[in-house]
């Protein structure tokens, strides 16, 4: 069937999700343009949908709310059946799509008009391409065949007046999770109906990029928007599996994506930041994104400073508690700009005669030493301490001296003191850089030194949390944070306390009106406290703003974070690779940790590791023989008068 007339007769059924109810700027943006296009839409909503939602997404037509149950499969099959056969026939074309995808960054004009004159039955915007066995299990095919991807699949009258259409929908099962809804729907309705003998297409052309992925809107949508003019892109783009990216690319397709759109199209790429933040994990985020900001050290634009320092009122607080550190901790604060308010916090009026001798030389618009109470650390400095002047500025440095005494060698806790202050105030050219960053990134709340990884403070990576997210997660209920926070994903916080913030990104934070009698009294513990948990609350507190936090550092130290990081992958692949574990890094990993499970502790991994090397080394018939000794061993508890039948 082709679409001749322009005056074709369209229905958009739009199925819409929100974990809260809440209708975010892409929607109307995204419907805006579709509703030109159709002539009507019914949305269907799964769960609930606030007020405000609700006035928006009525503008657009008529809007059901209904239980959220079946995910997108049975909202359609719910929206079919609202209409009936009889009524849905009286359209030329069935759309039925999704708020997983955003845009349109090209009209949806150009779509229709593309495919209308096509004889299809039935098109879609992008494909799936085959995939030759059934990673869900509950394909009736056996593997996921070709197909239209559901977050949108137009259905011509030819096919919607079809019984096989209906029967179809009648037979379709309840949708329990997101693996059947691609099993028993997504993957196989263009095969089940092209096996009937009804046309089908896509309009974004693809069917070159098969050998370069099966799944190309997510492994390459640049690609296809800029080359192809696909209209849309997927939401997930910015959130996606991290182990699927890496099994496919390098890590690049949602950045470049992020940035063809900013740099490159007039889509509001605010309106992703606004569903992202609001929505998704961080660390996700800022994985997928790449918001690692790699800052020159030796290079900058100061004519840029010059027009972010006359509009921007920035600060610096540090907090000192060992005088043996003075000088050191002057020659970073100098690397602020002179039109800098400096405040400095102390515990006592001997620590802040001795600070205001070394600091009394420092070129900065305002200098304030303050003495506070020695409770609370450097927490209690940024949160009580300043707090009655942070409002007051736009950009925030904020570091304190540091010595980690629980750790010996002195050498471990210095080099982590360095990494701190080295990627916050490394010189001034490298802060003239984080500031025109901020800039230049007005959804920036916070940039943080990459956590650290040398020496005892190796396993923080991957246990970030440590002891912490039940008391982070207490914080977080009490000041009332609603961003998701999951103790298997760890926080984009400032491991080390010093960043640079926005204040207005930590005003919920600041509207706890602490004091210092809100932290524990000293001597304090190493972790599991009050003080750690603020420490991993700033990102969720930015996050709850509506800003991101990521990470920064210098162009020399990223040299050292990387041959570090080169040199424990390799360490972690030749080890794996040598027990016959890998290849891809996600395989490693569920192998070792279906080995470390099975076995239960560390003991029984090498006792199962030596059965592993003695089954290659040995006969089988001796290794069975062996093992039955073994058992009898265990079974009598007496080793000296064990004997099997036909041994000696």
């Amino acid at each position: 069937m082709r679409i001749e007339s322009s005056d074709a007769k369209r229905l958009a059924i739009y199925f819409f999700y929100d974990k809260n109810g809440v209708v975010d700027k892409y929607v109307p943006y995204f419907l805006d343009d579709l509703k030109k296009n159709v002539s009507d839409i019914y949305i269907v909503c799964n769960g609930k949908l606030n007020d405000k939602g609700r006035e928006i997404l009525k503008t657009y037509g008529e809007c059901h709310v209904r239980e959220n149950k079946g995910f997108d499969v049975w909202a359609y099959k719910s929206a079919l059946e609202h209409y009936g056969r009889q009524q849905l026939v009286q359209y030329d074309e069935i759309i039925l799509l999704n708020n997983t995808i955003m845009g349109p960054v090209y009209p949806f004009s150009e779509t229709f008009a593309k495919m209308d004159g096509q004889d299809l039955d039935f098109w879609g915007l992008t494909e799936y391409f085959k995939i030759p066995y059934d990673p869900f299990g509950y394909s009736p095919y056996g593997y996921l065949p070709d197909h239209i991807q559901s977050h949108w699949i137009a259905c011509r009258r030819t096919l919607v007046e079809s019984k096989d259409f209906w029967e179809y929908w009648e037979n379709m099962p309840e949708i329990e999770n997101y693996e059947q809804a691609v099993g028993k729907h997504e993957s196989i309705f263009t095969k089940t109906f092209a096996d009937k003998g009804f046309k089908w297409g896509v309009s974004v052309d693809m069917e070159d990029l098969r050998k370069y992925s099966g799944y190309p809107l997510m492994m390459c949508p640049q690609r296809l928007i800029s080359e192809r003019r696909c209209p849309i892109f997927k939401k997930r783009s910015f959130f996606h599996l991290h182990a699927d990216y890496l099994n496919n690319t390098t890590g690049e397709a949602a950045s470049m994506l992020f940035e063809y759109l900013r740099d490159e199209t007039d889509y509001d790429v605010d309106f992703i930041w606004e569903t992202l933040l609001r929505n998704y994990h961080l660390y996700d985020i800022v994985k997928n994104l790449n918001l690692t900001y790699v800052l020159p050290t030796n290079q900058c634009d100061k004519e840029k400073l010059a027009v972010q320092t006359g509009r921007m009122k920035i600060a610096l607080v540090m907090h000192i508690y060992f005088e043996d550190l003075l000088e050191s901790s002057y020659r970073y604060v100098s690397s602020m700009p002179e039109e800098t308010d400096v405040y400095i916090t102390t515990d006592t009026e001997t620590k802040k005669k001795a600070i205001e001798k070394v600091f009394s030389p420092l070129p900065c618009r305002k200098l304030e030493i303050r003495v506070i109470e020695n409770r609370g650390r450097d927490v209690s400095s940024l949160l009580v301490g300043v707090k009655d002047v942070i409002m007051q500025y736009d950009l925030v440095c904020f570091v304190h001296d540091k010595k980690s005494a629980q750790i010996s060698p002195e050498a471990v806790g210095a080099s982590f003191a360095y990494k701190c202050f080295e990627n916050t105030l490394s010189n001034r050219t490298y802060v003239t850089n984080v500031i025109n960053t901020f800039a230049e990134n007005p959804r920036l709340g916070l940039l943080a030194p990459p956590v650290p990884n040398h020496s005892t403070f190796f396993t923080t990576v991957g246990f970030e949390w440590g002891p912490n997210f039940k008391v982070t997660k207490q914080l977080a209920e009490k000041i009332g944070l609603t961003v998701p926070m999951s103790k298997k994903v760890p926080p984009i916080a400032p491991l080390g306390t010093m960043f640079w913030f926005r204040p207005c990104a930590m005003e919920r934070l600041y509207a706890q009106d602490w004091n210092y009698q809100d932290f524990p009294k000293e001597p304090n513990k190493i972790d599991g406290t009050l003080l750690h948990a603020i420490e991993r609350i700033y990102p969720f507190v930015v996050q709850e703003a509506g800003y991101y936090a990521a990470y920064g550092m210098t162009d020399k130290f990223a040299a050292i974070e990387y041959n570090n990081l080169y040199y424990y992958v390799r360490g972690y692949n030749q080890v794996s690779v040598k027990f016959g574990i890998g290849p891809f890094y996600n395989q490693m990993l569920e192998r070792i940790d279906d080995i470390l499970g099975h076995q239960g502790s560390f003991k029984r991994v090498i006792k199962y590791r030596l059965k592993q090397d003695l089954k290659r080394i040995i006969p089988e018939k001796i290794y069975l023989r062996c093992k039955k000794i073994w058992k009898k061993m265990r079974k009598s508890q007496n080793y000296n008068s064990v004997r099997v039948k036909g041994e000696e």
